[in-house]
């Protein structure tokens, strides 16, 4: 595998389960493939458990690490062409791009949406910017419209708690006072088609996804309808897609925070988030401190699918 952006870089997702499963048993097992090689962490956004697990991931596999705050350790970067740099930025991604690439064999990159131009960010242009120019391989840590370790992480944790051979998952929207981006819910759904799931998204009219993450799902407006008989939620807040309406919060209707009432309806559903969460916005206290929430076992796999992952690209790179 050469870069890592979405669930089709991983081929045959059942084997890339079973892959990540069996490095979970020993994590130290494929520890002479990062011998001297080094790992480069961009970050150009907060992360915690991005950051933390993807280090660690690296270290499991004998690389060296280092780690690039751009906005706390880094000039200030230009990221469009054309721009007269007379403001407040002083170096371009085009020249910052490969010096960071001659550091380092490997670069994992975070850059969040920025809500500025809906067409530079469903390019994803700038972790675009470091496949084409870094020279190196490249993964998402989260992009402007997906974030495929967190997703891959996802799949594991409902393989692990799956107690029926094809599950209902529900992914539904609820509410949050930010508006957030669409990366989380687009790279769950991406995953979610692919797997052997009964997948549904619930949310209120005017928060539809792009087609090209919802595909086959079913889409239902009517919350407590889709979660009859789910058998894992997973809540996540994104604010509006389509046109003209794109990065805008349209609602904050706290009916669909998932509570109690909700729950009750499921099929004794686990509860799922990728956390950071609001509790009582999101999700009530009672569901995600209850026996049946997953949230810090998922947390824990995003070093399992980051060590996948970049077990892979170490082996291609042999």
């Amino acid at each position: 595998m050469r870069n890592y952006t979405g669930v089709k870089d991983l081929g045959n997702l059942d084997e890339a389960v079973k892959e990540a499963l069996e490095i979970k048993k020993n994590r130290f097992a494929y520890k002479n493939l990062g011998e001297n090689r080094t790992l480069l962490m961009v970050f150009f956004n907060s992360s915690l458990r991005t950051r933390l697990s993807t280090q660690k991931a690296g270290m499991n596999l004998g690389m060296n690490t280092m780690v690039l705050d751009v906005n706390q350790g880094a000039w200030k970067l230009e990221t469009e062409r054309g721009v007269i740099m007379d403001g407040d930025k002083s170096e371009h991604l085009l020249e910052a791009i490969p010096v960071m690439g001659s550091y380092c064999d490997i670069i994992g990159v975070r850059s969040f949406a920025n809500f500025e131009s809906k067409k530079f960010d469903y390019e994803e242009t700038i972790i675009n910017q470091f496949i084409k120019y870094s020279g190196k391989s490249v993964f998402s840590m989260e992009s402007a419209t997906c974030h495929p370790l967190q997703a891959f992480a996802d799949l594991i944790t409902i393989e692990e708690h799956k107690e029926t051979a094809r599950p209902k998952v529900v992914l539904s929207w609820a509410p949050h006072p930010n508006a957030l981006p669409q990366a989380v819910p687009n790279s769950f759904a991406d995953f979610m088609n692919e797997a052997n799931i009964d997948f549904v998204i619930t949310h209120p009219k005017g928060y539809e996804l792009s087609e090209q993450f919802v595909r086959n799902a079913r889409v239902n407006f009517d919350q407590m309808n889709a979660f009859e008989g789910a058998d894992f939620i997973y809540a996540k807040n994104w604010s509006a897609f389509q046109d003209p309406n794109y990065g805008k919060i349209l609602s904050k209707d706290m009916s669909w925070t998932v509570s109690d009432r909700q729950m009750a309806i499921t099929n004794n559903a686990h509860f799922m988030h990728c956390l950071p969460v609001r509790r009582n916005m999101i999700v009530t206290d009672d569901v995600i401190d209850g026996p049946r929430s997953l949230v810090i076992q998922e947390a824990a796999n995003r070093e399992i699918a980051a060590q996948t992952v970049i077990k892979r690209i170490l082996e291609g790179l042999q």
